[in-house]
């Protein structure tokens, strides 16, 4: 009698490095389609924004005036000549550039502070419910839905000195004024500026700042409120704590975008803005367009960015710092 041995059939057993690699191509394709979409709007970002930027950055060390506009490859070099220029504040260029830059300074602080403020102030009264709160919502934000030009424009004809609405109210109406001022062209610009600026711009402080109240927990409120604490009391310790990110990034923007505003001044005053309200992009933009120096603009535009890029490198840090030292 004989016995026969089972034949075990060898079933082929792929290694761990050969299953690795065939599962690298499917890993790949996964990591690596993210970056692919991002693609288009990276070319893009470097087309618009880069790009430009590197060719201002070689155009401030040349001496382009309106003579190479057809050529402005072939403008000599000047090297940091018109960096010298533009900081000397002893010389009628740099002393018109430090002037614009403290009005610049002093238009933003007021410009945010009030934006914030008032941005702030809406938003905590919006918080309870009463009867009209959506309508009085959309109407705050109409200044900042409404296009910019059309907008400063309107305000334009409301500044007027002889048939404007401005001074029919504070000298026909109120009496507030001896005679009809002067609010587009003097020291009066200025104040009509900021009231532009911040006309404009707090509806979005308020926009930001009543999401930002949407994450506070209503309970706060109600235990704030029957250990006795007032409504002073519940803003200070409760919702000033709890909006300090939204705070943070809020002044972040909002500086931002009042230090760089073109449109508005532009538009209130046209290509020769008055001393008083002489916002440096304005300046800049007549040392390049007006004068045709834009070698000299150029230079004006890099040292802008250069400061803000510190102010935010600075306001960063110091916000990080603070957030951690609160989160200890």
């Amino acid at each position: 009698m004989t016995t026969t041995t089972p034949v075990r059939e060898s079933v082929p057993t792929s290694s761990p490095g050969a299953a690795r690699g065939s599962r690298r191509p499917g890993r790949i394709r996964r990591v690596g389609l993210p970056y692919l979409l991002l693609l288009p709007a990276l070319l893009l970002e470097l087309l618009v924004h880069l790009v430009p930027m590197v060719i201002g950055i070689v155009m401030s060390f040349k001496e382009l005036t309106q003579f190479y506009i057809r050529d402005w490859g072939s403008a000599p070099w000047s090297g940091f000549g018109n960096y010298r220029m533009s900081v000397d504040f002893n010389a009628p260029v740099g002393e018109a550039l430090l002037h614009s830059f403290l009005v610049t300074v002093g238009f933003t602080l007021l410009s945010v502070g009030l934006c914030w403020l008032i941005g702030t102030t809406a938003a905590v009264c919006m918080q309870d419910t009463f009867r009209g709160r959506g309508l009085l919502r959309a109407l705050f934000l109409v200044p900042y839905a409404l296009p910019v030009y059309a907008a400063v424009i309107t305000w334009v004809f409301m500044f007027q000195h002889d048939n404007g609405l401005v001074n029919h109210v504070l000298h026909d109406q109120l009496h507030l004024t001896d005679k009809p001022s002067f609010w587009l062209i003097g020291n009066n610009s200025f104040v009509a500026l900021l009231v532009v600026s911040v006309w404009k711009c707090w509806p979005f402080a308020f926009l930001i700042v009543m999401a930002g109240l949407q994450n506070i927990p209503r309970e706060l409120y109600e235990a704030a409120a029957l250990d006795g604490a007032g409504m002073w009391q519940q803003i200070r310790r409760i919702t000033l704590p709890s909006l300090r990110p939204v705070n943070q990034v809020l002044i972040l923007v909002l500086f931002l975008w009042t230090f760089n505003d073109f449109n508005t001044p532009y538009v209130l005053f046209g290509k020769a803005a008055p001393e008083a309200a002489d916002l440096i992009s304005v300046h800049i933009y007549q040392a390049s367009f007006v004068t045709w120096n834009f070698g000299t603009g150029s230079a004006m535009s890099v040292l802008l960015l250069l400061f803000l890029l510190v102010v935010t490198g600075v306001y960063l840090l110091l916000t990080s710092r603070g957030r951690r030292a609160a989160d200890v």
